[in-house]
């Protein structure tokens, strides 16, 4: 186990993407992707996903630079033809071309095909933010969660994501999954050798379990019982159904060796230009009122404060940048593994007086 500086991992991964044959800037734009999901703690869907990709980029499985097509359907329409890439580098074009609609129309949708895991959700409504846009994000991802009442995996974990510009380096930024869990905490665990909390999945058979492997061979549970597998439908007939992509069990899982051709995953996006609906500045004025208004709500007992959907990403952000990324063990022994393989520098690592 070691700990990394931000600027270290980010070279490594555009190092080894280059290597595999990834153009610089889409090995770029997947780097920070990455890199930025270990810095706000989500390290399952962070650089641990790396060895994975090499291998569907060398299996063919993956298009490691795709020819994104995207077509204006209408001034606030673009259906995107992701050309099976990689999710991070088809989402991050559309969201650019989204983005340039969206300030003329006012709001664009965008509905995007073929094209495979984009990591996190939020990392795209940070995008939307920065140009004070705001994001409502979602993606299926292969079955992951069994419908309520079943006991085999059909709709994916499925995740819902939200952005809002606030005015400063802080947006309001929700992303969860539809499932209790996101289904890559499961997946980190099985590769670390460790077990799973009560009530995140079950089996097979579909009997609760508290085994990794066995929950990845049986279902995640939904969030919030009926009213997750609800909202996990409702995602898929967004990104499955309307983009054109695949839906429930023919979303195909790149971690599944048997599998042959392309996942096929779906992203939606819907992208609103808030200077259409009203002065930017009163938007921000009236969205600091009402957070702190909430955060000014009288705490219950054992609360030392009441935060909202961002500020935990961005203290764990500022955190890692002082003190660097840690990695796991088993993490560390594959990315070094690849590093080895294609002949480049793997990251020293590093001291709190380093850093």
């Amino acid at each position: 186990m070691g700990t990394y500086r931000e600027l270290d991992l980010k070279r490594f991964c555009e190092d080894l993407l280059e290597s595999v044959g990834m153009n610089q800037e889409n090995a770029t734009v997947a780097a920070d992707s990455l890199v930025k999901a270990n810095l706000e703690g989500v390290d399952s869907h962070g650089i641990s996903r790396l060895p994975i990709y090499v291998k569907r980029f060398n299996d063919q499985r993956i298009n490691v630079n795709p020819n994104v097509k995207m077509t204006e359907q209408t001034p606030s329409v673009l259906l995107v033809d992701g050309d099976n890439g990689l999710g991070h580098v088809v989402s991050y074009q559309a969201i650019l071309k989204g983005a340039e609609m969206a300030k003329q129309s006012g709001i664009t949708a965008i509905a995007i095909k073929n094209s495979n895991h984009f990591g996190t959700a939020s990392y795209f409504c940070q995008l939307a933010c920065e140009q004070s846009l705001a994001c409502i994000g979602f993606t299926n991802s292969p079955p992951g969660i069994a419908p309520w009442g079943g006991k085999n995996a059909f709709f994916g974990t499925n995740p819902i994501a939200f952005g809002f510009p606030t005015g400063n380096d802080q947006p309001v930024i929700i992303d969860l999954s539809t499932s209790i869990v996101a289904r890559g905490k499961i997946i980190l665990a099985a590769k670390q050798g460790h077990s799973i909390p009560d009530g995140w999945a079950i089996d097979e058979d579909g009997l609760p379990t508290n085994d990794a492997e066995a929950a990845l061979r049986g279902s995640v549970l939904p969030l919030g019982g009926a009213k997750g597998s609800a909202l996990a439908l409702a995602v898929e007939i967004l990104t499955g159904i309307l983009t054109g992509a695949a839906f429930g069990p023919y979303v195909k899982n790149i971690y599944d060796e048997a599998e042959a051709g392309n996942a096929n995953v779906g992203h939606f996006f819907l992208l609103l230009d808030i200077e259409k609906f009203m002065h930017l500045s009163t938007f921000f004025d009236s969205l600091e009122q009402l957070l702190t208004e909430m955060k000014e709500v009288p705490k219950a007992p054992g609360t030392n404060e009441i935060r909202y959907p961002g500020e935990r990403r961005k203290r764990d952000r500022e955190q890692r940048q002082l003190i660097g990324i840690e990695l796991s063990s088993s993490v560390e022994e594959e990315l070094k593994g690849l590093a080895q393989e294609y002949h480049i520098a793997f990251p020293e690592t590093l001291s709190l007086e380093k850093i």
